[in-house]
């Protein structure tokens, strides 16, 4: 029997391996369909991949793109300084904590801006996205409804990119952290990360699919195993709180509108979901945001083994649930 679901994809980073993972092993379930994919920065690269991949070869070519994707993205960083150091191999877990170069870049952003140390905008994602993915032909697709959330830097405001408008432009403003790169203008608006105002937003999900279910696969702990008390891990905690924050806020809407339909106030006008979600917290908490930028091949092996393996037990747990019942605790999780 075949189950029809919306996937919702957040940012992180190379902790985005997560996320391949586990968009792999979902492909492998053939009796799952996936109708929209809404992503934010790494998760916006996911989706795009996604659903190229879909468009030109079906399951088999996302699931292939997919990998070719983040192994280039691998390949490339060889060739820079940013490399675990023998420190973070032995005892990291895929920290750059004592990468030289890393603790230079962290300063050297804290000091300059991207506008004075990288006046030509070089950005080699682009140029790999670009390389993998014919937006135009992306633009056509009909194998599923893709959503980008970039932020208006202006206004403040979630910017959504649509299919029929995708380009490596909005999916680069998806990913665009201010502090490493300029703000991308598209028709004279300058965007930066999605994951300020939308990680992911789900609001495209609801308002342009018709899917009840949602599966959110999340990549940023919301809980923290203790207080941070080094200026490291304060940095990190900053990091994680503001970047679930528009998130909990969405969820918590979501929420408010289960309970009026459980209390039977539905004014007509208010849709029921299912919200399920893929959720690695204990796994991931020990990761920090300088392991984020750390796309050495076996970290990123390593990500993607464990979203193969939460994928495979949220099918296990939880498939016959589709289409029936939430399989996720929003106030347990997020109020």
């Amino acid at each position: 029997m075949f189950k029809t679901i919306d996937i919702a994809l957040q940012g992180g980073g190379s902790h985005g391996a997560f996320t391949w993972g586990v968009l792999e092993r979902l492909l492998e379930a053939n009796s799952l369909v996936i109708e929209g994919v809404c992503g934010t920065s790494a998760g916006a690269m996911n989706a795009t991949i996604l659903a190229y991949g879909l468009h030109k070869g079906g399951r088999r070519g996302a699931i292939e793109l997919l990998e070719k994707f983040w192994r280039k993205a691998s390949e490339y960083q060889k060739k820079t300084f940013l490399q675990p150091s023998w420190l973070d191999r032995m005892f990291g877990g895929g920290r750059l904590d004592f990468s030289p170069a890393y603790v230079w870049l962290d300063y050297y952003t804290m000091a300059f801006s991207p506008y004075q140390f990288n006046p030509a905008d070089i950005n080699p994602l682009k140029d790999l996205l670009e390389e993998l993915v014919d937006f135009e032909e992306l633009r056509k697709t009909e194998a599923i409804k893709l959503f980008v959330c970039a932020t208006n830097v202006r206004t403040s405001r979630a910017k959504i990119f649509h299919t029929r408008e995708m380009t490596a432009d909005a999916v680069m403003a998806s990913a665009c952290l201010p502090h490493l790169f300029k703000a991308v203008e598209i028709d004279g608006e300058a965007y930066w990360d999605g994951g300020f105002m939308g990680n992911p937003p789900i609001f495209p999900l609801i308002d342009d699919t018709e899917t009840k279910d949602i599966l959110l696969i999340q990549i940023n702990p919301i809980k923290a195993p203790k207080i941070p008390t080094t200026a490291a891990e304060i940095r990190d905690r900053i990091n994680a709180i503001s970047f679930n924050s528009s998130l909990m806020h969405e969820m918590r809407r979501i929420r408010f509108v289960q309970r009026m339909l459980e209390l039977g106030l539905n004014t007509g006008k208010l849709r029921d979901l299912y919200v399920h979600c893929i959720y690695p917290e204990a796994e991931m908490n020990h990761l920090g945001v300088s392991s984020k930028i750390n796309t050495d091949w076996d970290f990123l092996q390593s990500l993607r083994k464990l979203g193969r393996r939460k994928a495979d037990e949220w099918l296990k747990t939880h498939y016959d649930q589709i289409g029936h019942a939430s399989t996720c605790d929003l106030g347990e999780m997020f109020l």
